[in-house]
C-alpha cells in the first residue's frame, strides 16, 4: 500500500523519468531457456563485484532464477529494441524463446545474448521481497564485453530511447 500522501499513478510517471538501461535476464527452467527483459539491475559493489536484479516475485522468472541459483544478464544495445520487445511479453511460452538466435552459454548453461554490450553470469546468494517484486542478489561469477559498436538501449519517459556513447 503506498504512502499516504503519494499517488501510485502519479508515482509511476514520475519514477519513469529515471532514464535505465535495458537488459535480459536469462536462466534455465528445467530443459527450457527462460529470458525476460528488464530495467531494475544494479551493480551493488566492486569488492567483491556484486549485481542485483529485480524480478516481479510471483512471475516465473523471479521462481526460476531462484531455483535454479544463477543467471545471466545481457545488457542490451540500442539495436536490440526487438529483443526488449520479444522477452518483455507477458506469457511468451518457454518452448522457443532462442528460436532463431545463436546464442552463447556461460558455464552454468544460461543464455548469452549475441550483440549485447556486455554480459554478467551471476550466482544467487540472496533473496529479499520488495513490495511487489523479488531482489536477487549474487557474486559475479562470468562477463565479457560484447563487440557492439552501438550505444545502450534506453527507456525514458515509459519509452525505448537510443543513447550513444
Amino acid at each position: 500500500m503506498a504512502h499516504p500522501g503519494v499517488v501510485q499513478d502519479e508515482y509511476r510517471r514520475l519514477s519513469d523519468l529515471i532514464a535505465v538501461g535495458l537488459a535480459v535476464v536469462s536462466t534455465r527452467q528445467g530443459p527450457h531457456d527462460l529470458l525476460v527483459t528488464v530495467d531494475s539491475y544494479l551493480d551493488i559493489s566492486y569488492d567483491p563485484p556484486t549485481m542485483g536484479l529485480a524480478l516481479y516475485g510471483l512471475s516465473r522468472a523471479a521462481e526460476a532464477v531462484e531455483e535454479a541459483g544463477h543467471c545471466c544478464l545481457s545488457l542490451l544495445a540500442e539495436d536490440q529494441q526487438a529483443l526488449a520487445d520479444r522477452f518483455g511479453t507477458p506469457g511468451a511460452p518457454l518452448q522457443g524463446m532462442l528460436a532463431g538466435i545463436e546464442a552463447g552459454r556461460t558455464a552454468d548453461g544460461d543464455a548469452i545474448l549475441p550483440g549485447a554490450l556486455a554480459h554478467f553470469a551471476l550466482r544467487i546468494e540472496q533473496g529479499v521481497d520488495a513490495a511487489t517484486h523479488r531482489l536477487l542478489i549474487g557474486p559475479v561469477v562470468e562477463m565479457g564485453q560484447g563487440g557492439a559498436e552501438a550505444g545502450p538501449a534506453i527507456r525514458f519517459a515509459g519509452e525505448k530511447r537510443e543513447l550513444r556513447p
